[in-house]
């Protein structure tokens, strides 16, 4: 019995999704076709993309992004239901949601809440999926049973009926009952004017102007929707057309399969290649860094749904080498009594046996504070790439009251010293700034409390903010003839919080007393590392087990608009991690690490001894938006490397050292010519070079450009060109400068 004859003499509306390709699909009972909106066919940085598709239930299925994605029909193509609903659909979610509003994300809707007209099928949080409707002037939820929720990465079938002669809602998943709620006998659906949307709600939350919340994101298939409820029993014959369609077993999937494929970006002019990044969608800063049975493993905040801040996850790539980077499925996700609201930054340790640990921050809102630290272990710490975590049900640690300031609790960072381990938590203390709160524990789950770890004057200081995030403590050894060698100096890294607070990377260097677990800074004044602007955040670390270097992992944030980056589908990207080290003066020494040579892949241009004017002959048949330069530069004067050049020079991001002022940094006042940008502006810092040549060493990976001057700063920036011969290279440099070494090597990707 198919699903057509079950219902063809009330069927309002059907889709098989069976098209396999194309933005175009056709609904079967009035043979219209409808456009599939999708973010990437506005082609705003790559050619225009289609909307993706996949084996369904016996044939093809929609693939829904969980922003964009989503088909509208006019209101006027539809007739109303009368006496009764069914919908009936095949999905395969790919995430939850977090129910911006308390409005579910929808698989298809006509409905107006407020006025308490028409209808919803939709998934709520953690998998709870719900039937709403309009009926006699009040709006009407049933919600499944708690045990029948939808779960991830796997096919499901869905069955809502509406009976109002009988006054029955009922729920079915996979032909099973699933949930019910009886109304007054001859209730009557309130019908909605508005245009029916499938994978939309067409009452969404509205986020960063171009978002609107409560999408669909995963797969679906075989939508219809009927003008009458049908029975259990045909409601079951449905569930068994589905799996005769596709030979009696459901499909299989895994977590794996719904992972963004690269490829959807990979033309994107703007989009780094050689840097950690996202598969796709929104990006946050990288952390908890581990190196365990050969392999580096790093995690990131994610949010599945698309390129805008919301209901965090935890991505995961791992790699063999710190160069070349494998994607795996998202290690944690939001649970229901655990972290409901999100899972924020962490960091990783090794146990007592060896096994690698997570320490995140849960976020919790019907906790006060809310914002407690949590943990997490490999299901197999035997798996090669530990793909699949599980949390502790409670957390480890939560904040007392006191000094500290409420819900500003969150980013553990965790090592192992003497048979123990110490914690350090961002956090504020009234009316005395921020913080980083200090903690020791014998066993990983029960912690004792030892003070602020370090605390700095907010009268003095006023843009570290009012709170502390992202504290990272690592030790800052000398660079030796055969590798690190201790120097007794640490460094302590933090991003300031709150009102007038800078988003920058901060540190000092000094003494850690690990007796009394404090830190001791040399110099009251906080540091920068780099001078871009907003481009290197989010600082999280690790001490590297086979070299004993001190690694430092930031992100670049993307800067761009919310229309930009619901057009493009991405947004930021980690930064090349860097290695830290105390030079002979006490300073600190910064520095790409080792290993991205093995992503070069051929040296364009190797000279030296030469004026800037004969060099620049040569680099002007050089072009390329993924290099690796190496410049040494001898002179008294201003020098500066222009790169993501046009010709003509109307675009182009300068990278400058000015001898006379002390200065280095960037200048972006031609980057781009697009007005809608926001790459805009100078900025700069101080370093003064005395009698050394001008060495820098410049990554240029698309949009993200990184300038390390002399192994002592950096300068990390975004360059969004508007025209696509924005790829040459410039050196500018006052008369008697020359150029005693210029290399420039084209770059491969990081993931394949």
């Amino acid at each position: 019995m198919t699903m057509h004859r079950i219902g063809a003499p009330d069927e309002i509306a059907r889709w098989p999704f069976d098209e396999g390709e194309g933005d175009l699909t056709r609904e079967s009972v009035s043979g219209e076709l409808h456009r599939i909106a999708f973010a990437l066919a506005a082609g705003r940085s790559q050619p225009p993309q289609p909307p993706r598709w996949r084996p369904g239930i016996g044939g093809a299925a929609l693939v829904f992004d969980g922003y964009s994605t989503h088909i509208r029909v006019p209101g006027a193509q539809l007739r109303q239901p009368s006496g009764g609903l069914t919908i009936s659909v095949w999905v395969a979610p790919g995430t939850y949601d977090l129910c911006a509003e308390g409005r579910p994300s929808t698989i298809v809707n006509r409905h107006d809440r407020q006025r308490a007209e028409g209808y919803l099928l939709g998934i709520g949080r953690h998998g709870a999926w719900t039937l709403q409707l309009g009926l006699a002037g009040g709006w009407t939820e049933l919600w499944c049973e708690p045990d029948a929720s939808v779960p991830l990465n796997t096919w499901s079938h869905l069955a809502a009926t509406f009976d109002g002669e009988a006054g029955r809602l009922r729920l079915y998943l996979n032909g099973a009952p699933a949930g019910s709620l009886d109304v007054p006998a001859g209730s009557a659906l309130t019908p909605c004017p508005a245009d029916l949307l499938i994978g939309r709600n067409n009452q969404a939350a509205v986020l960063a102007e171009a978002f609107l919340m409560n999408h669909f994101d995963g797969w679906m298939d075989e939508l219809s929707i009927l003008d009458r409820a049908l029975s259990a029993a045909q409601i079951g014959a449905l569930y068994d057309e589905g799996l005769a369609r596709c030979g009696g077993t459901v499909p299989k999937a895994t977590a794996r399969d719904f992972i963004l494929p690269r490829e959807m970006f990979s033309r994107d002019r703007h989009r780094p290649q050689f840097h950690v990044t996202t598969p796709g969608h929104w990006m946050n800063e990288p952390h908890a860094p581990f190196y365990y049975e050969g392999r580096y493993h790093l995690f990131y905040q994610f949010n599945p749904k698309g390129p805008f801040f919301h209901y965090l996850h935890w991505g995961h790539v791992v790699s063999d080498d710190l160069a070349h980077w494998r994607d795996l499925p998202p290690a944690l996700r939001p649970e229901p009594d655990i972290d409901p609201d999100g899972v924020w930054s962490g960091s990783a340790a090794l146990d007592g046996n060896g096994h690698p640990v997570l320490f995140y921050t849960a976020g919790n809102n019907a906790h006060v504070p809310n914002q407690e630290i949590g943990l997490a272990r490999p299901r197999d710490a035997a798996d090669p790439e530990l793909a699949e975590w599980a949390k502790r049900p409670a957390p480890v640690l939560t904040l007392e009251r006191g000094e500290a300031v409420l819900d500003e609790f969150r980013d553990p960072f965790v090592w192992r010293e003497d048979g123990r381990w110490v914690m350090l938590v961002g956090a504020g203390l009234a009316g005395r700034g921020g913080t980083a709160l200090a903690y020791v524990s014998e066993d990983l789950e029960s912690w004792t409390p030892c003070g602020p770890f370090c605390e700095s004057s907010p009268e003095l200081y006023p843009y570290l903010g009012t709170a502390w995030e992202l504290p990272v403590l690592l030790p800052l050894p000398r660079k030796g003839e055969s590798g690190p060698e201790p120097s007794g100096k640490h460094i302590l890294l933090i991003s300031p919080w709150g009102p007038g607070a800078r988003s920058d990377i901060f540190y000092w260097i000094g003494r850690y007393d690990a007796e009394r677990v404090r830190f001791e800074p040399d110099h009251a004044e906080p540091r920068l590392v780099d001078y871009g602007d907003f481009h290197f955040t989010g600082p999280s670390g690790m001490v590297d087990p086979p070299t004993g270097r001190s690694l430092l992992f930031t992100i670049a944030q993307g800067e761009r608009t919310p229309e930009i980056d619901y057009d493009c589908g991405w947004s930021h990207g980690a930064g090349i991690p860097v290695s830290l080290t105390l030079l002979e003066d006490g300073t600190l020494g910064v520095a790409p690490i080792a290993e991205i040579a093995r992503l070069r892949e051929e040296v364009l241009i190797d000279i030296g001894g030469l004026s800037p004017e004969a060099a620049n002959k040569q680099l002007a048949d050089i072009a390329g938006d993924m290099l690796e330069i190496e410049l040494t530069l001898r002179g008294s004067g201003r020098a500066a490397l222009a790169v993501r050049r046009t010709p003509d020079g109307a675009e182009e991001t300068v990278l400058f050292c000015d001898r006379a002022k002390g200065e280095i940094g960037v200048d972006r006042t031609r980057t781009t010519l697009d007005p809608s940008e926001r790459t805009r502006g100078i900025q700069s810092g101080p370093l003064a070079l005395g009698d050394e040549p001008l060495s820098l060493h410049v990554l240029v990976d698309r949009s993200l450009i990184e300038a390390y001057f002399n192994g002592r700063r950096c300068v990390t920036t975004r360059a969004y060109p508007s025209r696509t011969d924005a790829a040459g290279l410039r050196l500018y440099a006052e008369d008697g400068a020359i150029v005693e070494r210029l290399i420039v090597r084209r770059m491969g990707g990081a993931f394949g």
